[in-house]
């Protein structure tokens, strides 16, 4: 395991979950692989209470079990853990523990737990691992009823019918003449000879880099992906309402509306570029998508229960006139926001 991840772990929380080792280790416990050891690797929680509260070593005052080597090794990712199949591998990993747990009980003694950022560090991470355990017993996806998975299909029909989309370009012009004009040759460029287009004309294309490669010229004015006017599907803030009436106009893919269209003082010559079919999906294509919606809503739900449970159980008071009184500060070129205090 990284040496950085036991770090963190050990300096930010008070009683880790790690272990540690030393020349002094008792040898049976991490001897040759088929020993009491190999039954760690295994888990936890296959371990006899006896062996699992065995001491396998201490540093300084604090004793390490077997029972929290095999909850380490258990933790770890399952290609992770192949790395730790060799006994010497093992003992190389309690050597790697042995430092971060001295460097640990250094920090400590030097009053780095106590730092605001470090304590704020440790809630963070006991938050977190809260809300993981309060996850334990959800199912995974596959163990979802089948008509658990048929209920939520037909009640969110809506999500599994994919709208048509069109991919939008343009060429943007300041006023109504040179937009007649431009329109005139677009209508029968080929897609190559609109880039050259856009290049020549559109008040809105990116700067040459030396350093960046340029777009090919056929991909020149693109705007993205919309789904048809009143859509909520598919929106794009790039994309005002007038073009996306526009380019759903369009009978084929790379024709120019025929018209320029105006969006408050400039005008806009439009291009469909590429078009996706309206699509609905089927129960077997959706469903892993609908399990994993599924279990999302269910954490949702318990770590909102939980939230409520908290709160109950410990009262929230907040100062609203003492949050009023705090201004953030502002970014380099940024302007205060308004009411806030002015810089000494």
């Amino acid at each position: 395991m990284p040496r950085k991840r036991w770090t963190l772990a050990l300096l930010l929380v008070q009683a880790p979950f790690t272990v540690a080792g030393c020349k002094a280790c008792n040898d049976e416990a991490l001897g040759p692989a088929g020993g009491p050891e190999a039954a760690a690797s295994a888990g936890s929680g296959q371990l006899s209470p006896e062996l699992a509260a065995k001491v396998l070593a201490k540093v300084g005052d604090r004793e390490i079990t077997l029972g929290e080597y095999a909850a380490a090794l258990e933790r770890m990712d399952q290609f992770e853990r192949l790395r730790y199949q060799s006994p010497e591998r093992r003992k190389q990993l309690l050597q790697e523990i042995i430092n971060v747990e001295l460097l640990a009980a250094e920090a400590r003694r030097r009053g780095l737990d106590r730092r605001p950022e470090t304590q704020e560090r440790t809630r963070q991470m006991l938050q977190d691992e809260l809300l993981r355990r309060s996850r334990d017993n959800l199912p995974p996806p596959a163990d979802i009823p089948e008509n658990e998975v048929r209920a939520y299909y037909d009640k969110h029909r809506d999500q599994f019918r994919e709208p048509e989309r069109r991919r939008v370009a343009h060429i943007l012009v300041g006023d109504a003449a040179k937009a007649k004009q431009v329109l005139a040759l677009a209508l029968k460029a080929t897609p190559v000879e609109w880039g050259n287009l856009v290049e020549a004309h559109s008040l809105d294309k990116p700067p040459k880099s030396k350093n960046l490669p340029s777009a090919p010229l056929e991909l020149a004015g693109d705007l993205g992906i919309v789904s048809a006017p009143g859509s909520p599907r598919g929106e794009n803030p790039r994309v005002p309402e007038a073009l996306r009436t526009a380019v759903f106009q369009i009978q084929k893919q790379g024709e120019v509306y025929p018209e320029p269209v105006q969006e408050g003082t400039h005008f806009h010559i439009v291009r469909m570029t590429g078009r996706t079919e309206a699509r609905d999906r089927s129960l077997a294509e959706a469903d892993r998508a609908i399990r994993v919606a599924i279990l999302q809503d269910r954490i949702k739900e318990g770590e909102e229960k939980l939230e409520r449970e908290l709160r109950e159980r410990f009262p929230v008071k907040i100062d609203e006139a003492a949050l009023k009184q705090v201004a953030v500060p502002a970014t380099s070129g940024e302007a205060a926001p308004p009411g806030a205090p002015a810089k000494p």
